[in-house]
């Protein structure tokens, strides 16, 4: 594969990952509201979900930065 193709492969990838992880984010943000107001809602989890898709937006940023 010629390497211009790859790349242009490689940020047509990253940006649908972009696109869902930023949908995930919007999801885990409106259940994170539900889990907040529903009695035993875990606040912790709904954090740790979006500082793990805050962790995956960083790696495709950086990703895309230096490739």
């Amino acid at each position: 594969m010629y390497p211009d193709l790859y790349l242009y492969v490689e940020r047509v990838r990253a940006r649908e990952l972009r696109a869902d992880a930023r949908r995930q984010a919007r999801v885990g943000e409106s259940r994170a509201g539900v889990e907040r107001r529903r009695p035993g809602g875990s606040v912790v989890r709904a954090l740790e979900v979006r500082l793990g898709w805050v962790l995956v937006e960083a790696g495709l940023r950086l990703v895309h930065r230096y490739h």
